[in-house]
């Protein structure tokens, strides 16, 4: 997809994105400070907010092919059956009890599936968000700090089936993560925001070790990066 001179003002924050292009079949980085419009950009995308001016040219790309996962899942009341179900219900999509039940098992939820999914514990409930957002098979898929807290066994888990799921057919990933070492070994492209606006895009060995822009590499500095993608 295409964004075009975007412009969204919230109280006192301004974003403007002049050009940004997210290629299809790549898995996105998208990192900055906090307060530099990250999480705005990923709402702007899902429609969740609407743009005071600009274009965001999907490119074909309908609005039900996008899905959005958060730090803090949101739940509906009910058991995490009924949660993974939902965004089938909304979309009038036949759940595949085989394809459900291989998920709760590749997550190791299993035993929690008529479990009421407030009740689990965050690390539960971001698996149940991930799995949710992947159920339909959808064509962009925003992870906004999702996978930031989980333990090493569980990102390792969810770097997996990213890396599965484009082995079998290429989708296009926005990750935004304060896990730099996480971004380097996942995303093909980096995207680095700052002040609501887009400093600079481009491969992730150029933006994280040979920009010559100070507010990246001020903001690169407070993470250590291994070449192997650990930290």
């Amino acid at each position: 997809m295409r964004i075009t001179d975007l412009e969204k003002k919230q109280g006192d924050f301004q974003m403007r994105i002049d050009s940004l292009a997210l290629k299809s079949g790549k898995i996105h980085g998208i990192i900055g400070g906090n307060g530099c419009g990250k999480t705005t950009l990923c709402k702007l995308i899902m429609g969740i907010l609407e743009p005071d001016r600009g274009t965001l040219d999907y490119e074909g790309l309908e609005i039900q092919n996008i899905t959005m996962t958060a730090q803090r899942p949101y739940f509906i009341q009910g058991s995490v059956y009924e949660n993974i179900c939902y965004p089938l219900k909304i979309r009038r999509i036949r759940p595949d009890e085989q394809k459900i039940d291989q998920w709760l098992s590749r997550c190791g939820l299993t035993e929690k599936k008529h479990q009421y999914a407030r009740s689990l514990s965050s690390g539960e409930q971001q698996k149940v968000s991930m799995i949710r957002a992947l159920i339909f098979d959808p064509e962009l898929v925003m992870i906004d700090e999702t996978l930031s807290n989980l333990d090493p066994e569980n990102l390792e888990l969810f770097e997996n089936v990213i890396f599965d799921i484009q082995k079998k057919r290429k989708i296009t990933w926005l990750l935004i993560s304060h896990r730099l070492a996480h971004i380097y070994k996942m995303c093909d492209e980096l995207h680095f925001m700052h002040g609501g606006t887009v400093l600079a895009s481009g491969g992730k060995q150029e933006i994280l070790f040979e920009t010559g822009d100070e507010r990246i590499r001020r903001f690169v500095a407070n993470e250590v990066i291994r070449m192997d993608g650990s930290v």
